[in-house]
This record gives C-alpha cells, structure tokens and sequence, in this order.
C-alpha cells in the first residue's frame, strides 16, 4: 500500500526516485541548472545598470554614456531573453523525455502482469497512471521544481544586491515579506485542498459522462433522457462550484499581495525620497532600481502558491505510478525451452486452481489430447471450461498439478514462444480500431496481405471481407463496433489461421450469432482445425457432434468422456444437457 504524500510539497524518496529518471538526460539537466543560474544574474543586470544610467548619465546629460549604458541594457535584455528561452526549453524538454521513459518502463511492468491483476484493477485507474499522473510527472519538472528552484534563485540574488546596494532600503522593502508569506502559506494550503475537489468532481463528471456515452442505447431504450439530463445538470452544478472556489481564493489572494507589493514600493519611494532631501546616501538612482527590484522579489513569491501545488501534485501522481512500478504479480519467466513447433499432446495432471484463494474452480482434473486431435469441453455455465484456456496460454499459473505439451511441463517453455505456437479464438472477439487486416496480422510485417487473402479463401471468408467498403482495408471502428458478433468472429478465426498455430483453441466460438454467421465459422473450424490439435470449448452442443473426443465437466470436475455417441449411449449429464438444449431450440423455433 502506498503512502499518502498528499499533505506535503516534498518528499525526498518520491523526488530521488524522480530524479534517478533524469540521471541519463545529465548533460540536459546542467544546461538547464545553468540558464537557471545565468537568468537570475542576467535579470539583476537591468535595475544596476538603470541606477548607472540615471545617477551618471542623466545628471551629467553625457549623451554619449547615455546611448553606450542603454545599448548595453538592450544587450542585457536580448540575453535574459534567450537565457529565459533555453530555460523554459530546457526544463520542459527533459520533463517530457523523463515521462516518455516513464511510461515506456510502466507500460513494459504492466505487459508482464498476470491476468489476475487486471481482473482486480479499473481499467480507468491504470489508464489515469499511464497517462494523466506521468503528465503531471512533467509539469513537476516544467512548471514546479525548475521553476521554483529558478524563482528562489533569482529572489536570493535580488535580495543580496538590494543589501549591497542600500541596506536600509532593503529592509524597508524586506518589512511586507513576512507578511506576503505567511499570507502565500494560507493560500496554498486552501487552493490545495481545492484543487483535490475539483479533480474529485472532474473525476465524477468524466465517470457520469462515459457511462451515459456507453450506454445510451439503454438510455433512450427505457426513456430516461430528462431524468439523465437533470441528473448531469446537478452534477455539473458541483464542478462549477468547485472551480468557483478556486477562482474565489484567487481572488483573494493576487489582490493582497498586489497591495502588499505596493505597500512596499511605497515605503520605499517616502523613505528615499526622505533620505534624499535630508542629503542622505540614497540617489534617484537607487530607488528607480528598489522599484524595479522590489518587483522581482515579489512577484514570485505571489506565485509560489501554484508552482508548490504543482511541485505537490508531481510527488502525488509519482507515488500513484511507482505503486504500479512496485506491484510484483509477473508470471515467472524462469523457462528456457523454445517452442519452435508442438507436435501437440497436452496432458492436465491432476490439476487445482483458484481465481480467489479457497474457491477452487478446477478440483484435481486430468485429461489427455493426442497430437491431432480435436476435443470438445462441454458443460453448463461455470464448470470450468474457459479457464483451461487461460491455464494452457499461463495466463494464470496453476496452484497443483501439471500441465504438459509434448511431455513438456509448460512452465519448461519460453513464454513467448509457448504463446506463439497456441493460437485461441475467444468468445468475446476484441478488435482495435484499424482495418480488418491490421486486425488480423497485429503487427506481424512477415505476414503479407496476399497471405491474408490466400488464408481467407481457404476457410471460406473472403467473399464476406470483400463485400465491405475497402475490404480489407475497412476501419471496424473501436472494438469492432461496425461489425456484428458472428463476422468479428471470422475476423478472429482468420486471425488465428494466419498465425500458424501448433494449438488451436476456440472458446464459444459460435455462441450468439446468426444462423450464416454460424454456418460459415463451422466451414472455418472444419479447416482450420484439420491435422492439427484442436480444443473446442463449447455452449452449443450441435457444434461439436464431429470431435474425435467431448470431455463433459460440471463444477470443475470432469464427470464423462467420449464420443458424441457414447456420451448420448450413456444416458447420462452430456444427454441431459443436449436434451435440455434441443428442446430449447425447438422452442425458440
């Protein structure tokens, strides 16, 4: 469990941690510090040289001085720019490599979690971690620390050559201060708490939002249109005043410390003017350069508030994604057998499993596939089917048992090449927003889109692909949303036939489609599954009359095994169930 950090601006661990990103970027990160450095002494220049100019040049009406010192400030001024640009470029530029690399090693982390973490995770939360809090990483470089390091810099320098310069007018410009800081405390620890509200409420909007979005078929299906309206309405009303009490402390806040500003100014100008009159050591000079300084002390200061907000916001979402960096749930990777080609024999020996610790869902169950052949895992819903897969791919590592392929423990085999030589059609197909033939090759350059057309006449689908505006080329849109459930199916069965398994795998493959769809994906089963190992796990017992074998199991136990025929010879659970399913069938009719 991770530590709130969410009450302090700093946390030395979270910031070393931080920082151990940038070690690679050193050379970025000392241009950086230098500019920083260089624009604090660049900055001081112009109140100096204007007390030269007014207290020399103007009283001597040296018009010769006069046009060198003010050239020379211009001069000044084209390098406090450049300066301001190479820091500005400088710390943004390292902020947005740090993420990039953040992001690339939590991305990396979160590829290898087992499917058990995803079951347990939001995919909002991750998406957050991955995106929103390592953007807020980069403005903890940009816009906080760098800044402020700049500020604080800049402020110690002005406040040195403000005592070198007059040391009584320096503390009469120094009177506000405490002032202005306690009064900059009080703001940031207000706009802090109200920033955390409106993420809280920017959080339940974008919630409320998405879900209406997602489901607004069941929306207008039941006529809940001006019940949702009012209800966003309300929540809406929530946000904005959430931001209102942002802008309301702001509102306080700039206006107090302009006055102190003035305050100080002020004081100043009665104070010189004062020591002027009575031929004190203070000059026109001078004061113009206080005033001019005076504002550099205090203008970062009054923004300081929002730089430690975001300073503390940076060390929140580092927290957020170092809990994810830290979190060990990757499958073990300790085998070094490379799978080039599975003959195909698997063997289950005796094996448990458990989602949740003490809810077994598989109970000691052993069965053997002959290489070549296809067998059939029937049962009612929660039996245990689905999960055979997601243990065969080590999706999930088993608590007892073994699991075998050519008398292989597959925990022998390099994880990668165990996968690439299994191949599953799942029965929620989920395809990205791309073509159909990006769909099918998922970035395999070595496969061709001759192969993919060549594969698809084979199984009998290319007819279908070629009916859609730029067949293979068609863009299905998010999930596959322009398409229906039996063709994202043939997508995922091309898919699998183009990879050129060891191992097929199908798991529902024909459950809730169309009666064509379901013709066509049969001819593609037939093909595919032909002199190769094939596991069907299937709902529709008319879809697996043709298995070599049916293996029939009911609450993680195998409880019959045998043919089509023998199971319906045995008047037992398998005839029961095909007698239940048929006569649903005749009723649907």
């Amino acid at each position: 469990m991770s530590k709130k950090v969410t009450g302090k601006a700093f946390d030395a661990k979270i910031f070393m941690r931080l920082m151990s990103f940038a070690s690679k970027y050193r050379g970025q990160f000392f241009v950086g510090t230098m500019s920083a450095i260089l624009l604090s002494l660049v900055s001081i220049a112009k109140p100096v040289l204007l007390q030269e100019i007014v207290n020399t040049y103007f009283e001597n009406k040296d018009k010769e001085g006069l046009l060198n010192y003010s050239l020379l400030m211009v001069a000044f001024l084209v390098a406090e720019v450049f300066m301001q640009f190479i820091f500005i470029y400088k710390v943004n530029w390292l902020g947005q490599h740090i993420i990039k690399d953040i992001r690339v090693q939590l991305q990396k982390h979160m590829l290898q979690f087992k499917m058990s973490y995803f079951d347990k995770s939001s995919v909002g939360k991750l998406v957050t971690r991955l995106v929103s809090d390592t953007e807020t990483i980069a403005q903890f470089f940009g816009q906080g620390l760098f800044m402020i390091i700049s500020d604080i810099l800049k402020m110690l320098i002005v406040a040195i050559v403000m005592l070198w310069m007059n040391w009584k007018l320096a503390l009469i410009a120094f009177i506000v201060l405490p002032i202005l800081i306690y009064a900059t405390k009080i703001f940031q620890i207000a706009i802090k708490a109200a920033f955390q509200d409106v993420r809280a409420q920017v959080a339940n909007l974008n919630g409320f939002v998405q879900e209406r979005v997602t489901g607004m078929n069941i929306v207008q299906l039941f006529n809940r249109e001006e019940i949702e309206y009012k209800n966003f309405v309300k929540i809406n009303e929530v946000h904005k005043s959430a931001h209102i009490r942002t802008v309301w402390y702001y509102s306080i806040f700039f206006p107090i410390a302009e006055i102190l500003s003035s305050i100080a100014v002020g004081l100043l100008v009665w104070y010189g003017g004062l020591d002027i009159v009575n031929l004190g050591g203070t000059n026109a000079g001078q004061i113009i350069a206080f005033i001019m300084m005076s504002q550099m002390l205090f203008r970062p200061l009054r923004q300081i508030a929002d730089k430690f907000n975001t300073l503390q916001m940076g060390m929140v979402a580092g927290d957020r994604v170092f809990e994810v960096l830290d979190t060990k749930s990757q499958i073990n990777k300790t085998g070094e057998v490379e799978a080039t080609h599975f003959n195909g024999d698997i063997s289950f020996k005796n094996v448990r499993f458990s989602y949740v610790e003490g809810e077994e869902v598989l109970k000691g169950i052993s069965f053997n596939v002959k290489a070549g052949e296809t067998v059939a895992i029937v049962g009612a819903t929660g039996a245990g089917k689905s999960t055979i897969i997601n243990l065969v791919n080590r999706f999930y590592d088993i608590d007892k048992g073994e699991i075998c392929i050519d008398n292989h423990n597959i925990n022998q085999y390099t994880l990668t090449s165990l996968r690439n030589q299994i191949a599953v059609v799942l029965q929620d197909v989920f395809l990205f927003s791309d073509s159909i033939f990006n769909n099918i090759i998922l970035s395999d350059e070595s496969i061709t889109l001759e192969e993919v057309k060549k594969a698809a006449k084979e199984i009998g689908i290319h007819k279908f692909i070629m009916s859609l505006p730029d067949d293979y080329h068609y863009n299905v849109k998010e999930r596959g949303a322009m398409l229906s459930s039996g063709q994202r199916q043939l997508i995922a069965f091309l898919r699998a036939y183009v990879s050129k398994p060891s191992v097929l795998i199908l798991d529902e493959a024909t459950s809730s489609i169309d009666s064509y769809s379901e013709k066509l994906i049969q001819k593609a089963t037939d093909k595919i599954t032909q002199h190769q190992t094939s596991i069907i796990i299937a709902h529709r017992l008319t879809t697996v009359k043709k298995a070599d074998r049916i293996i029939v199991m009911d609450k993680g136990e195998i409880v019959e095994q045998g043919s089509h025929i023998e199971l319906l010879n045995k008047n037992g659970y398998y005839k029961t169930l095909y007698n239940m399913q048929f006569v649903n069938e005749v009723i649907q009719y």
